[in-house]
């Protein structure tokens, strides 16, 4: 049985990207290893979405097929919110907008941002 999913997303810059989460979305440090000094590994967390990060280096000795990937997704993260206007308002202008704000056919307003790793994150919340 499944239970829960939780990315861990390779990234160059662990500070970068866990600055990018905190103060664009608003997500809160769970953990981050070493606690001192430039962090190899983080976890972050919103409401009860959590995000994992980890440098390629540290990520890359732990699974050596990743060495040479290339950073960014091929993939969205698709994170149901509330409060879909004010978080489009707040990551405006922060955050490289890739699809603007639209209803969907499935009765949803949604966006998607690129984080600055090149990960998409599709933000949605239900009409």
């Amino acid at each position: 049985m499944f239970k829960k999913l939780t990315p861990n997303l390779m990234v160059e810059d662990v500070a970068k990207t866990m600055e990018f989460y905190k103060n664009i979305l608003g997500f809160e440090l769970v953990m981050a290893v070493p606690e001192e000094g430039s962090a190899d590994f983080a976890i972050m967390k919103h409401g009860e979405v959590e995000v994992m990060f980890q440098s390629r280096q540290s990520l890359s000795e732990e699974i050596p097929n990743l060495k040479e990937a290339k950073i960014g997704g091929t993939f969205t993260l698709y994170i149901d919110v509330e409060g879909i206007d004010k978080l489009y308002s707040s990551a405006k202008g922060k955050a490289e907008i890739v699809q603007d704000m639209h209803t969907t056919f499935y009765g949803s307003k949604e966006f998607s941002i690129q984080d600055t790793n090149g990960y998409i994150l599709a933000f949605s919340e239900r009409i």
